[in-house]
C-alpha cells in the first residue's frame, strides 16, 4: 500500500504521526509519489474552528489529488465531529486513540473497500496508549510523548472532550523510551504530552513532571532535553533546582499564558494570575541564565476591553519574551467561552493580534541581539550549502560554515543577527 499523510495542529499531533507512519512502515507499506497514493490520512486538529476547517480541506484536497485512494482520518476533529468527517468522504474515521487498530482499518479499507468508524468515549480512557516514540529517517531530534489528555477544562478550549482525562507514561517506560532514543542516536529528545504540567497525577505514586525528565535525564545522558508546554503554576524553586541538576535540559521554556490582563484570565478559567506568571519567568531566568521564554497568547477574547488588551501588551513587554504564537479568539463550538457575551468582531481580534504579533517580533529580535558574542552549544540539522543550521540549547535558529555537520553539537561564537537567524562560527 502507497499512503500519504498530513499533520495539522500540535507536537503531540506529530508525535503520533511518526507512530501511524513507524506502524504502517513496519506492516511493508510506503510514502507515495503525489498524486499515486492508494490511501490518504489526516491526522487532524480541533483546537480552534479554524483548524477543524482546515482538517476538513485538508481531507478533500488530498483526495482530489489522488483518484480512487481511500480517505482516513483520526485525531481531535474526526473525535469531536464524527459524523462531520465521514460526510467529506472518509471511509475511515478514527478519533484521537487507537492507532493500530486505525492502521489495521486503513489497510483493510484498501484491500476491501471496508469502511470502518471508531470514535470512542474519551473520558472512558484509563490506560495511556503507548506509542513508539522516534522519528522520521534523518532526524536528529524525536519527540517522546510522556502523557496524553487534560483535566483543566479552560472556558475556550475544546480538548479535554477530544483527549479525554490526564493519563500518564509510567516512568518506567519513560527511561527505557529516553534510552533506547539516545541508542538510535537522537541528540535531542522533545519532552511532550496535551498537558504535561499534570504528569503523574493518575500514577497515584507521587511522581510528577520532574520525576519524568530526571528519569529521561538519567536514562539518557548524552542528549539534551527540551521541555514542551508548561502550566506557570508547576514552576516553583523545587522544579527548577531539579530540572537545573539534571545537565541537560535546554535553555528554553515554553508558558502556556494566553493573556496578561487577570480579568481576561479568570473568564478563560486559567489557574494562575499575571503576578505567579511573573514568578515563574523570574525563577525559570534566576535558575536558567540567558534563557528563552516562549508563550502563547489570545487576543480578542470575549469582552476584552482596550484597556484589558493594553494591561496584556504592557505585561508581555515586561515579560521580554523570545518568541510568542499570538493567535486571534476563535469562536469554539462546545465550549463555554462561545456562549459568553461581548464576542468580539474578526476586525478588532485581528487587530489586536497584529499589535502583538509586532510586538513578540520586536522582543525577538532583541533576544537574538543579545546573544550577539556569546557562545552556544548548537545541533545542527540542515545543509544551506556554505553554511549549515542548526538550533542552539535556548531555541535560535543558528548559521554557521562548516562540513557533515549533521547531527553533530558544536560551541558556537555569534557574531551577527541575521533577519531572525544569528550567524557565528565554531569555536
Amino acid at each position: 500500500m502507497k499512503y500519504a499523510i498530513l499533520t495539522l495542529g500540535c507536537k503531540v499531533n506529530q508525535f503520533e504521526t511518526q507512530a501511524v507512519e513507524t506502524f504502517l512502515r513496519a506492516r511493508g507499506h510506503v510514502p507515495a509519489e503525489k498524486g499515486k497514493a492508494d490511501a490518504v490520512i489526516v491526522n487532524s486538529c480541533a483546537v480552534t474552528a479554524e483548524s477543524g476547517r482546515k482538517s476538513r480541506q485538508a481531507l478533500r484536497r488530498m483526495l482530489s489529488e489522488n483518484p480512487g485512494a481511500v480517505g482516513a482520518i483520526c485525531g481531535c476533529y474526526s473525535q469531536i465531529e464524527p459524523e462531520d468527517a465521514a460526510a467529506l468522504g472518509a471511509a475511515v474515521v478514527f478519533g484521537s486513540g487507537d492507532r493500530v487498530k486505525f492502521v489495521e482499518a486503513v489497510e483493510r479499507a484498501v484491500a476491501t473497500n471496508a469502511e470502518a468508524r471508531h470514535v470512542d468515549d474519551p473520558f472512558r480512557r484509563v490506560e495511556y496508549e503507548f506509542l513508539p516514540a522516534g522519528a522520521l529517517e534523518g532526524r536528529t531530534r524525536a519527540y517522546l510523548k510522556i502523557e496524553d489528555g487534560c483535566d483543566n477544562f479552560c472556558s475556550y478550549c475544546v480538548i479535554p472532550y477530544a483527549r479525554g482525562r490526564v493519563r500518564s507514561m509510567p516512568l518506567t517506560d519513560v527511561r527505557n523510551e529516553a534510552a533506547r532514543l539516545q541508542r538510535e542516536g537522537f541528540r535531542e529528545l522533545i519532552i511532550t504530552g496535551i498537558e504535561i504540567s499534570s504528569y503523574g497525577k493518575d500514577l497515584r505514586d507521587g511522581s510528577g513532571l520532574a520525576d519524568a525528565i530526571c528519569a529521561a535525564a538519567e536514562s539518557a545522558p548524552e542528549t539534551r532535553l527540551r521541555i514542551g508546554s508548561m502550566e506557570p503554576t508547576i514552576i516553583t524553586p523545587e522544579f527548577c533546582r531539579r530540572l537545573s541538576s539534571a545537565g541537560t535540559v535546554c535553555r528554553h521554556f515554553h508558558l502556556s499564558l494566553q493573556s496578561g490582563c487577570d480579568k481576561t484570565l479568570e473568564a478563560m478559567r486559567r489557574k494562575y494570575n499575571t503576578a505567579r506568571f511573573r514568578e515563574s519567568a523570574a525563577l525559570l531566568r534566576q535558575a536558567f541564565p540567558g534563557c528563552a521564554l516562549t508563550a502563547d497568547l489570545i487576543t480578542g477574547f470575549p469582552g476584552e476591553t482596550e484597556a484589558d488588551f493594553s494591561e496584556t501588551m504592557e505585561f508581555i513587554r515586561s515579560i521580554g519574551f523570545a518568541e510568542m504564537h499570538v493567535f486571534p479568539y476563535s469562536i469554539r463550538p462546545g465550549t463555554k467561552a462561545a456562549e459568553l457575551p461581548g464576542q468580539l468582531t474578526h476586525a478588532v481580534k485581528n487587530a489586536r493580534a497584529a499589535a502583538a504579533q509586532a510586538a513578540a517580533e520586536q522582543m525577538q529580535l532583541a533576544y537574538l541581539d543579545a546573544q550577539v558574542g556569546k557562545t552556544l552549544p548548537v545541533l545542527f540539522e540542515t545543509d544551506r550549502g556554505k553554511q549549515w543550521q542548526g538550533h542552539s540549547d535556548n531555541y535560535c535558529e543558528v548559521l554557521a560554515p562548516g562540513e557533515n555537520l549533521h547531527g553533530i553539537i558544536e560551541n558556537v561564537q555569534i557574531v551577527a543577527r541575521k533577519e531572525k537567524k544569528i550567524v557565528g562560527i565554531i569555536v
